[in-house]
């Protein structure tokens, strides 16, 4: 099953708006690049399908990824960009996860288990740690918050493919503080992405929170 199927009016606001943005920077409208831009209009859908639970978020990410490679390795945010390697390689094993296979039952959304709490709670800031330093020695541009954000979405990106619920409040975090890095770096419209990422992961973190206590299946 393909998931969770898209209201007409949710359809239609996604794809006018992306219409719109693609546009604008088609005639010079806007000051951003390419690169970010189908960043921006392939990491908007692709959270609002994960939010919705559909399995198209997936593929829609893996090509979010790639474009955020890009847009990373030239604004030296080197965590980050190595980072959309390491989603490509998840979003693979998230869409697999949630394609129904025969004899096989949908996923479906529920809690974090303990071993993930620990995960959690003595990985990221070990992972935090190790990549600093790594980051130190590359001159990136912010050692620590990138580091630091890169270790909790790798964790919220890994209890995402799982349904696990509490993998939006990892995200919100994260995307708070991606916000004024993002703008410290000059990427505006990549900031603004993540402001809605913001506002879309606490829709998330509602709508699967009742699911899960529903035992909602995928």
């Amino acid at each position: 099953m393909p998931g969770r199927s898209l209201g007409p009016l949710e359809t239609a606001a996604l794809a006018l708006s992306s219409l719109a943005l693609l546009a604008a920077t088609a005639a010079g409208a806007l000051p951003f690049s390419w690169t970010e831009t189908l960043g921006f209009v392939s990491g908007g859908v692709c959270v609002w399908l994960a939010v919705r639970q559909h399995v198209l978020t997936w593929p829609i990410g893996l090509a979010n990824n790639v474009l955020f490679f890009a847009l990373f390795l030239d604004a030296r945010l080197y965590a980050d960009m190595a980072l959309q390697a390491v989603y490509f390689a998840l979003g693979c094993y998230g869409w697999w996860l949630w394609i129904a296979r025969r004899g096989v039952a949908p996923l479906a959304v529920t809690r974090s288990a303990r071993w993930e709490w620990a995960l959690v709670f003595a990985g990221i800031p070990l992972a935090t740690v190790a990549v600093r330093e790594v980051l130190i020695a590359a001159n990136g541009a912010a050692p620590f918050l990138d580091a630091l954000t890169t270790a909790i979405s790798l964790t919220a990106q890994y209890l995402l493919g799982r349904k696990r619920v509490e993998n939006w409040a990892l995200w919100i975090v994260a995307d708070a503080i991606y916000v004024p890095l993002y703008v410290s770096r000059g990427l505006h419209l990549t900031a603004v992405l993540y402001a809605i990422f913001l506002l879309m992961c606490s829709v998330g973190l509602r709508d699967w929170w009742r699911a899960q206590r529903a035992g909602a299946p995928a």
